[in-house]
């Protein structure tokens, strides 16, 4: 019986958990400090930046490796 009663209290209480849930999340969003448009072009850019210099250091890095290894292959294949 007492977990009937449980079940029924936490599924009769899911609209104010969600309206509570709603309620602090808006006061959370109205806390938040937004960056400025200038900001955020600059740390874009930033990322983009970065993510073409990783992608051409793995690159070399894949190509390197992957003609050591075909060099060391050949070396002993013959």
């Amino acid at each position: 019986m007492a977990e009937e009663n449980t079940l029924a209290r936490s599924v009769g209480g899911w609209p104010g958990a969600i309206r509570s849930y709603v309620d602090d999340l808006n006061s959370e969003m109205r806390r938040v400090t937004w960056p400025q448009w200038k900001q955020v072009r600059a740390t874009t850019v930033v990322v983009i930046l970065s993510v073409f210099a990783f992608a051409a250091y793995f690159y070399v890095v894949d190509q390197v490796t992957f003609r050591l290894v075909g060099g060391i292959m050949n070396f002993f294949s013959k």
